[in-house]
Formats: C-alpha cells, sequence, structure tokens
C-alpha cells in the first residue's frame, strides 16, 4: 500500500470518528434532538456530502455511537469485575457500575439502548463491543450454570428497567442498593 493511501485512509479513520465524538458531545449538552447532519457538518467543518460518504444519516451515526458506548460500558464493567473476584461481590459490583454509567451518561446510554439503531444484540451480527460487554455479566456467574447466558440476560434486562425508570423518576433513587441486592441475591448462586 503506497504511503498516500495509507495517509488517505488514516485521514478518513480521523474525519469517521470526529463525526462519532461530535454527535456524542451535542447529544450530551443539548440531546439527541440537536443532533442533524446539518449541525454536524458545521461542528466537523466538513460539508454535509462528506458527511454522508461517511454515513447513510442520523440512525447510522447513533449505531456508531452506540458501539462506541458499548466499547467503553465493556471497559467500565470489567475494572468494576477485576476489582473484587469474588463471584457474588463481582455481580454487584458490575451491576453498579452498569447503572452508574447509566446515569453519568444519559446520552450515550440513549444511544445503546433506546433509540432505534441497527445495532444486532443477540445474533451472529453483534458487534465485539456489545458482546464483551454482555460477557462481563457472564463472567460473574457460577461456571457450571449451563444458563449463565440466560441468566446474564435476565441481570442486564432487569438493569436497563431500574436505569429508565431511575431516570424518568419513576421509582425512587433510594432504594437502588436494595433492588441490586436483591437481584444478585436470586440469580447470583443458582446453578441451573
Amino acid at each position: 500500500m503506497s504511503a498516500i493511501k495509507e495517509r488517505r485512509e488514516r485521514e478518513r479513520a480521523q474525519r469517521h470518528q470526529l463525526i462519532i465524538t461530535e454527535a456524542r458531545e451535542l447529544a450530551e449538552a443539548e440531546g439527541w434532538e440537536a443532533v442533524t447532519t446539518r449541525r454536524l457538518a458545521e461542528r466537523v467543518e466538513y460539508s454535509q456530502p462528506v458527511l454522508y460518504s461517511h454515513f447513510s444519516g442520523k440512525d447510522a451515526i447513533v449505531s456508531a455511537v452506540a458501539i462506541d458506548g458499548f466499547g467503553e460500558l465493556a471497559a467500565h464493567l470489567r475494572c468494576a469485575r477485576l476489582a473484587d473476584p469474588e463471584p457474588r461481590q463481582a455481580l454487584h459490583a458490575v451491576c453498579r457500575a452498569y447503572l452508574e454509567f447509566a446515569t453519568e451518561r444519559p446520552a450515550l446510554y440513549q444511544a445503546m439502548f433506546v433509540m432505534p439503531t441497527d445495532v444486532k444484540f443477540a445474533h451472529a451480527e453483534t458487534p465485539p463491543q456489545l458482546r464483551a460487554a454482555f460477557d462481563e455479566f457472564v463472567s460473574c456467574l457460577r461456571p457450571d450454570n449451563a444458563r449463565r447466558e440466560l441468566f446474564a440476560e435476565v441481570i442486564w434486562s432487569t438493569l436497563h428497567g431500574m436505569a429508565v425508570l431511575s431516570d424518568s423518576g419513576r421509582i425512587p433513587p433510594d432504594g437502588q442498593e436494595e433492588r441490586l441486592d436483591f437481584v444478585v441475591t436470586q440469580l447470583a448462586d443458582t446453578p441451573s
């Protein structure tokens, strides 16, 4: 590969990441409604056709932001799991880290779990970043549990419900630890 072609590919990758970063920053500052291709083109200082050469539209940008978010979530959950190797404590730490992630990064969490995207869950085309985040839950469950993935799905689903209901004010935040204790107690030690 020629040096010129390598430089062009590197510049294209940098533009691609810049668009993702700017979309996320704009969403965090003003909400996803403010993220339009016109505003993004202005922020990245490229024309809309250049932006469209990277992404087919806003939905594709949201999907790219979501995939980046799953990478961040996986790293965040891994740190929590490794901080306490005892499985039950690790599960509790991973659950708490998940809820913290949702609270601290609301626009990113929306892109990952609330907004429509083409990101496939539990599928052959699941992005590795998403699979890595999911595997952090699986890793906290007993190896003799033949249904570890099912349990991990139920835990993840429960946490998602807690995150969305807390964010909307539909459940009180002061009961969060008790809810986490309940989830961990019911599922952490259950071989099946």
